[in-house]
């Protein structure tokens, strides 16, 4: 059995893995969706969309691994401890329904788009070259699944109750994609890239457009916050991992 790597306290490094990781956790569970969507065209659109956040994860991670550490993007990918993974909890949730999967994809669509956005202009080439092809996929993205929570939301009285309950479970998990800590301070001060929390607010209102479109309403605030970002994570989390990393662990250094 392969053993897993550990990971050097590089605070750059982090804030790539933050993003890394958010794109490959996603993309593992729209994955998920593959011979399972409700009809034939959302069967390819969705392991379309999961391809492009496995190739967003792969120019980041590689990055990462460059930044610290020495890891190239299967290790980083396969062979982290739980505790190393650094996505928000919100993707890592199980896949739900088909209203639970647009919601989902919304929330981190926008997010996506803003982030990809705004990294065009880090100071580091490599990752504003990566930014600036992903930023275009991550506007499909957006449209796609704003598009079908529209049409879910008000739809009939089944697909809006669904979508509203997506809505309601889902919205809790957004704070921790703004919380700020030394990592993003950093990153803000050497312009590798800006901190969530600054795009708090436009991302806020794109999902209230969105959702008012819709005809749903947004969930009173809780004090509840997830931790995923700082390495702590869901009970989902484990059993995600143990299905995504069985081939690495079990057959290490493997190549096709």
């Amino acid at each position: 059995m392969q053993e897993s790597i550990r990971l050097p306290e590089s605070p750059e490094a982090r804030y790539l893995l933050r993003l890394g990781d958010l794109c490959l956790i996603h993309a593992q569970r729209l994955g998920e969706w593959t011979g399972h969507a409700p009809i034939l065209e959302e069967d390819i659109a969705l392991s379309n969309i999961a391809l492009d956040l496995i190739g967003q994860a792969r120019g980041v991670l590689t990055r990462a691994g460059q930044l610290g550490g020495g890891f190239d993007e299967d290790q980083l990918a396969f062979l982290r401890e739980e505790r190393d993974y650094f996505n928000p909890t919100l993707v890592e949730l199980p896949r739900g329904d088909f209203a639970r999967t647009m919601v989902r994809n919304l929330m981190v669509s926008v997010l996506l788009e803003l982030l990809w956005q705004r990294l065009q202009d880090s100071r580091d080439d490599e990752l504003a070259a990566i930014a600036a092809k992903a930023v275009k996929e991550a506007r499909y993205h957006l449209r796609h699944a704003a598009d079908w929570v529209v049409r879910l939301g008000d739809g009939t009285d089944e697909s809006h109750a669904r979508t509203q309950r997506a809505v309601d479970e889902l919205w809790p998990y957004h704070h921790e994609l703004f919380e700020s800590d030394a990592i993003d301070e950093q990153a803000a001060a050497t312009s590798l890239g800006p901190r969530w929390a600054d795009l708090q607010q436009p991302w806020r209102q794109r999902m209230l457009d969105c959702l008012e479109q819709a005809t749903l309403r947004l969930p009173a605030d809780s004090a509840f916050r997830s931790r995923g970002r700082h390495g702590v994570h869901s009970e989902h989390m484990g059993h995600l991992l143990a299905e995504m990393q069985s081939l690495q662990r079990a057959y290490p250094g493997g190549a096709w």
